[in-house]
């Protein structure tokens, strides 16, 4: 399946992704914006010629986020794979990144995601999506997005509202 040439952003909807994908044994190009495989990253991270591009990184789910800690100031995006929509790995990579390591740049799904993930992964910190799943693609285009009004756990430091006795509900304000 060929990869979507447009990104769907919580902020402006469908738009061009300036992201080129760089594969293990392609040459850098001159600058820009990159996306590297974790491995990719591995073998470049200690060239200091890499101020001329703006990096990314892919982590597949069985790839920890600790391993790109020590580097989340060098990187402005972190791309989190879901292989296959039941494969929720990604989802607590996403909140370890935002929440315990205070990653804020860019935020992306890539894979298979459905329409009915995406309110759960905007909660988790996801800011764009590379989607495959056509009908998602679809959903999106014409604005049809779940609503999710209560949820069964906190995340972060949303202003949440707990739902009556209930402290581990909260309702969205």
């Amino acid at each position: 399946m060929s990869e979507p040439i447009e990104i769907w952003s919580r902020d402006e909807g469908f738009v061009a992704d300036r992201w080129r994908r760089v594969g293990e044994d392609e040459a850098l190009p001159g600058s820009g914006p990159i996306l590297l495989s974790k491995a990719r990253w591995e073998e470049e991270r200690g060239r200091n010629s890499l101020d001329d591009w703006e990096i990314g990184v892919e982590l597949k789910p069985d790839e920890p986020v600790e391993d790109l800690v020590p580097d989340l100031d060098r990187i402005a995006m972190v791309a989190l794979a879901f292989p296959v929509f039941s494969d929720g790995r990604a989802f607590s990579s996403a909140r370890l990144l935002r929440e315990r390591h205070g990653f804020t740049g860019e935020l992306r799904a890539t894979g298979d995601v459905l329409i009915d993930q995406i309110p759960f992964m905007l909660r988790c910190g996801f800011s764009s999506f590379a989607i495959s799943h056509q009908p998602t693609r679809r959903a999106l285009a014409e604005g049809r997005m779940p609503e999710v009004t209560i949820y069964l756990q906190p995340v972060g430091e949303r202003n949440e509202v707990p739902l009556g006795n209930r402290p581990w509900m909260r309702r969205r304000p």
